[in-house]
């Protein structure tokens, strides 16, 4: 009879440590857009697909966390993340200084140029710097002396640019006396007004517009000019965090260094990319 009662208690207490810990299971939520191929997108019969995808199931493995992604509007994903609808963000957000003001950042995870997207056809294809990399803060000659070059072929242009992004705020800040700025929801929209002639150039990540060009309904469109990085465009695609979330910052941080070090970032980029987006230092 004692043996068969110890048994029971060892079986009841093994059963509320189990329960114990189920219940202590951190659910880290993760917001991404949904419409930003092939960092994030919505494949067939909704599911949520993409590098971030994979890379979040990643750190949250890495992070011994259960992971819940979620979708939201590009526009409203910072201001719902300080309204607490969920934990972290993995969008396609670059670091820069406008938006350390109002949240932080844990990596980056991921680092690329921007630039032009223009039709085969159009004079836009002889945007200087063809090929070339430059980082606005490491070389400003070298990057003034592009934009210089770029702005005669530009002048009275209308080039389109996804909204509320490192995109909008280079035009604007660089060409906005020298181009029409049209801004839209998604890289999707401008990517279509593009191929439809309603518009002469996109500016958007070099990502995105590689990823772009291999559809077909995009077959007309490539890259043209200079690819840049730096200033207002960021110093890299990272997980934007509420301020003060230490703990999550440092997890996030140890998992992106790890993902880093053993060459997942790498192998992810390249099967989404077919580039390697690893940071670089």
């Amino acid at each position: 009879m004692k043996l068969f009662k110890a048994l029971g208690l060892t079986l009841l207490a093994s059963t509320l440590a189990m329960g114990g810990a189920s219940a202590q299971e951190k659910t880290v939520k993760i917001a991404t857009e949904g419409a930003y191929a092939p960092w994030n997108f919505t494949g067939a019969g909704g599911k949520l697909e993409g590098f971030e995808i994979d890379l979040a199931n990643d750190l949250c493995a890495r992070m011994k966390v259960k992971c819940e992604i979620v979708s939201q509007d590009w526009d409203g994903i910072i201001p719902a993340l300080q309204a607490k609808k969920y934990d972290a963000i993995m969008a396609g957000m670059n670091i820069t200084e406008k938006r350390l003001e109002t949240i932080d950042f844990a990596g980056p995870y991921a680092s690329g140029p921007q630039g032009w997207g223009v039709l085969k056809d159009s004079p836009l294809t002889k945007l200087a710097g063809q090929g070339q990399r430059i980082n606005i803060d490491k070389d400003p000659e070298a990057a003034q002396k592009i934009i210089e070059e770029w702005k005669p072929l530009l002048k009275g242009k209308t080039v389109g640019t996804q909204g509320s992004t490192v995109n909008a705020q280079f035009l604007d800040k660089y060409l906005k006396d020298v181009v029409t700025i049209r801004e839209y929801k998604t890289t999707e929209q401008h990517d279509l007004d593009l191929a439809a002639g309603r518009i002469d150039a996109i500016f958007a990540a070099h990502s995105a517009l590689k990823a772009s060009t291999e559809k077909p309904e995009f077959k007309d469109m490539v890259i043209a000019g200079a690819g840049l990085t730096g200033d207002v465009l960021g110093r890299g695609v990272a997980v934007g965090l509420r301020k003060g979330d230490a703990e999550l910052k440092s997890m996030f941080g140890k998992a992106i260094q790890s993902a880093i070090d053993d060459g997942t970032i790498r192998k992810l980029s390249e099967k989404w990319f077919k580039i390697d987006m690893t940071p670089q230092t």
